[in-house]
């Protein structure tokens, strides 16, 4: 059995592209449905016995890299999403919040996420917390330069963990859906002794069933954590 409980899960949402090309579909098909599989995973989370903090990667700040127009598409779906989410908030008692630099989104967008954080954020079920224009580098990069601002001239690790913008640091268990095998600047820091599953199925095909399974299997794992017990 696992020395810790699963407090922290972290998610890479991987394969909407791909979801909706193999039916035929837009790419833009293929977020709309990977849009309602992040509330139904959280929505477990949120009743789930021990998981404290669930994070997903939604947008990393490599994704400026697509096509303007399904940049443009993912910045209105994520308005959207929480407008709309904003009741399931609510009703199961998640708090959201988000990492990442934001400053590059529209003013309105920017507005929509201050005020969704501000109307949840007394919310004690869950904490969701969506990575939006995130990248693990820029995160360890920023705690550092901002250390150097307040005048430290002597760097801890625990220092660089206070300042990380992700709070409760440390994942238990990250999860890659769609069958790549790779971290893509994710919580670089934070994954140092995470344990980590992936999975061939596409995101908007994932679901709670197998999320409970794979954290079965995440009960059943010995962590060492370095050592040898």
């Amino acid at each position: 059995m696992t020395e810790t409980p699963l407090k922290h899960l972290a998610i890479i949402m991987d394969g909407n592209g791909r979801w909706a090309k193999e039916r035929g579909l837009k790419r833009t098909k293929g977020h709309e449905v990977g849009a309602e599989t992040i509330r139904d995973i959280t929505t477990y989370c949120a009743a789930h016995t021990t998981i404290e903090t669930a994070t997903f990667y939604a947008f990393s700040t490599e994704n400026w890299k697509r096509p303007k127009l399904e940049v443009n598409f993912l910045m209105k779906l994520l308005d959207t999403y929480l407008k709309n989410e904003l009741e399931t908030y609510q009703k199961n008692g998640i708090r959201f919040l988000a990492i990442g630099n934001i400053d590059e989104f529209s003013k309105s967008l920017q507005k929509r996420i201050l005020l969704t954080q501000e109307l949840t954020k007394d919310n004690t079920h869950l904490t969701q917390i969506l990575a939006l224009n995130y990248g693990g580098r820029a995160e360890i990069t920023h705690a550092v330069n901002h250390l150097i601002s307040q005048g430290k001239s002597k760097v801890t690790e625990e220092d660089i963990s206070n300042a990380l913008q992700t709070p409760y640091s440390d994942i238990d268990l990250l999860i890659r859906t769609s069958g790549e095998e790779r971290i893509s600047n994710f919580l670089l820091w934070q994954l140092s002794y995470s344990e980590l599953t992936f999975t061939q199925t596409l995101w908007p095909d994932f679901s709670p069933d197998e999320l409970d399974k794979i954290i079965l299997n995440y009960t059943q794992r010995h962590r060492r954590f370095g050592g040898i017990k």
